[in-house]
């Protein structure tokens, strides 16, 4: 559909299947943002018992809120052509304060907290605020319009979080949070402005596929970062080397169970299809799941490291047996239809759990060995079980 000059308008334009050299570009800011996280639940585990709580909640809050951000841009770049010149300074404008936000995570609860909120508020307040006015002749105008509204509420309480400090800033903050999820899994509702179903009128599911894909791909290379870089500088050990193997083989049966998925074998409407995941509105939770769960894997490997001498820690095995955890539970629901989920990722999520309680009497490494372990056996039974033909093992 042309305008009377022959432009596209823009709401029209066509998304490309694969993602751009720029979306590439923007997701390297997130290889130093998650690295940032990974480093802030290492020292949670390093901190005094009284109060770790707190600041794993502070890490989870950090995490959710660069998740909003790096999800609305690849939905943006998925309803709108990223080859357009203003969609690329948006996600230029994006990628900076994302590296903001990135440098002031370790003093966010301190005196750098003013700059992350201030920062965070113009982002998540500006990309909807110009996509409105963008398609302020189009009737597509009241999608980003919702987003607007919703971020323009929790941006209050962001705000002024920022002007507390200690659980008053935590508890504003929080509340920011929830509304901003809230309104994602609700599609956006606000009043006069309506609501669609899935929040969105069109999105190009290959795209947002592909873009999760990638996602995933720069998380798990944390796995290697942090694991690689604590075995490098004491050198190789018999333990060491042990949990180095591990490793390398929780990345590979994460990337095998993360990119099988079991063919339905019938037309679909709005997914995707290939190798590619057949996303749904309720991906980007799933997927929220799955890069937590892998920085939590990638944290625990490199603690086993750093931490060789028994007994192991309780709070070193929460995180090294539940990081594979939420990324089972995630993998669960990333996909439909629903009668299609892997059973061997259920079987696996018991395993994990008998196999933490056996590892506290054993020493730091069994803990390695034993996620890898049962990782590499969901990996085999998801391939065994769902053996049926070509249509059910897309390319890896």
């Amino acid at each position: 559909m042309l305008t009377p000059s022959g432009t596209r308008q823009f709401g029209e334009a066509v998304v490309p299947r694969g993602a751009t050299v720029l979306e590439l570009l923007f997701d390297i800011v997130y290889v130093f943002a998650l690295a940032r996280l990974a480093g802030r639940v290492a020292d949670d585990l390093t901190i005094v018992r009284h109060t770790l709580l707190s600041e794993a909640g502070q890490t989870v809050l950090f995490f959710v809120a660069m998740w909003m951000i790096w999800s609305l841009n690849a939905l943006m770049a998925s309803i709108y052509d990223p080859r357009r010149a203003d969609i690329q300074v948006a996600l230029l404008a994006t990628m900076f304060g994302t590296l903001v936000l990135a440098v002031t995570l370790p003093q966010a609860f301190g005196e750098r907290g003013l700059i992350f909120c201030v920062t965070y508020v113009v982002v998540q307040v500006g990309r909807p605020l110009y996509l409105t006015l963008a398609l302020r002749r189009q009737d597509e105008w009241r999608q980003p319009a919702r987003v607007l509204a919703w971020h323009g509420v929790s941006g209050i309480f962001w705000l002024v979080g920022g002007a507390f400090s200690g659980l008053g800033r935590g508890v504003l903050w929080t509340v920011a949070l929830a509304i901003e999820v809230l309104g994602s899994a609700l599609s956006w509702p606000f009043p006069r402005l309506g609501m669609t179903r899935h929040g969105y009128t069109r999105v190009d599911y290959d795209h947002l596929a592909e873009r999760y894909n990638q996602f995933f791909m720069i998380a798990l290379a944390e796995i290697v970062l942090e694991t690689g870089a604590a075995v490098s500088f004491p050198g190789f050990s018999l333990m060491r080397s042990i949990v180095l193997v591990a490793a390398f083989v929780i990345v590979v049966a994460f990337w095998r169970i993360y990119f099988y998925h079991v063919g339905s074998g019938r037309p679909r409407d709005s997914v995707t299809s290939g190798a590619a995941l057949r996303v749904t509105h309720w991906s980007s939770f799933s997927l929220l799941l799955i890069v937590g769960g892998v920085i939590c894997t990638a944290v625990g490997l490199g603690q086993v490291v750093e931490h060789p001498d028994p007994p192991i820690d309780w709070a070193l095995v929460v995180v090294i047996f539940g990081g594979p955890a939420l990324f089972l539970i995630g993998r669960f629901y990333l996909e439909s239809p629903r009668r299609e989920r892997c059973l061997a990722m259920s079987l696996g999520l018991p395993a994990l759990g008998v196999a933490a309680l056996v590892v506290l009497r054993l020493p730091p490494f069994a803990a390695a060995v034993a996620v890898a372990t049962i990782l590499a056996g969901v990996a085999v039974a998801d391939w065994l079980i769902h053996r049926r033909g070509p249509e059910t093992n897309p390319p890896l």
